[in-house]
Order: structure tokens, then sequence, then C-alpha cells
């Protein structure tokens, strides 16, 4: 009698949770949390922020600036409860998300304002607008 080494031709879910694949996808989620995606633009008088974040409320947002940093964040717990005679069913869903920015020294950060509309989250931050070029004569003495 031979031996015939088996394969088993389902993978493994434990292959697939030490290999990173349970825990994280191509798209960023990790564990309930994603990261939106983000555009920036600059234009001559400001940078825009556009958040992609359908699905949410302008409540559901949390925009900080501390030490020349921007932060905007999120964090939503829900859970549902549906009761019958014969059973009761719990769902609980938890999704967060952090990011942060460094901000140049050009922006006004008093005038920072931002909006949630259709889905997207945008955030205007204006740049301090530049004195123009200064020509004076320096005297040596």
């Amino acid at each position: 009698m031979a031996l015939v080494r088996f394969k088993n031709s389902f993978p493994s879910f434990l292959d697939e949770f030490f290999s990173g694949d349970v825990l994280s996808n191509s798209k960023g989620t990790f564990l309930g949390n994603s990261l939106p995606a983000i555009n920036i633009k600059e234009n001559e008088g400001d940078f825009q922020l556009e958040v992609a974040a359908p699905g949410m409320k302008k409540e559901d947002f949390k925009i900080e600036l501390e030490n020349n940093v921007l932060g905007i964040s999120s964090e939503i717990q829900e859970e549902n409860v549906e009761e019958n005679e014969r059973y009761t069913r719990r769902e609980f869903q938890y999704s967060s998300f952090n990011r942060s920015f460094t901000l140049p020294e050009n922006v006004d950060a008093e005038k920072i304002v931002a909006n949630y509309k259709d889905g997207v989250l945008n955030i205007e931050i204006p740049k301090v607008k530049k004195e123009g070029k200064v020509s004076k004569l320096i005297d040596i003495s």
C-alpha cells in the first residue's frame, strides 16, 4: 500500500487569519475600522480636503486643530435587538477612523470651515495671503 499525501482543497480559516486576510483587506478595513478615501487639492488661495464618507451624518465627525495638526475622526456604535418568542438576536456594529494632517505654515487656522453634503465631508483651509516682494535698501554701518 502506498502513502498518498492529501492536500485539503479548502483554504484553512487559520491560514487566512494568520496571513492577514481576515484582519485586513485591500480596502483598508481592519476589524470594523475603515479609512475613507481623502482627496487633497491645492488652489491658489486655499487647500481643500474631500473625505468620502457616505451614510454618515455631520454629527458623526470630529475635526480638531492642535499644534498645526488637523485631525479628522469618527466613531459610530450601534446595537440592534430583535426579539421573538423563540429567540433574541443582537447585532453590534462599530466603525471608526482617525486621520491626521500636518498643515503648512501658510494657512489661516482661524478661517477653516467644513461642511457635509451628499456623503462627502468638505474642509476648506484658506492660505494666508503673502505680502508682495519686499524691497528695501539696507545700510551698512
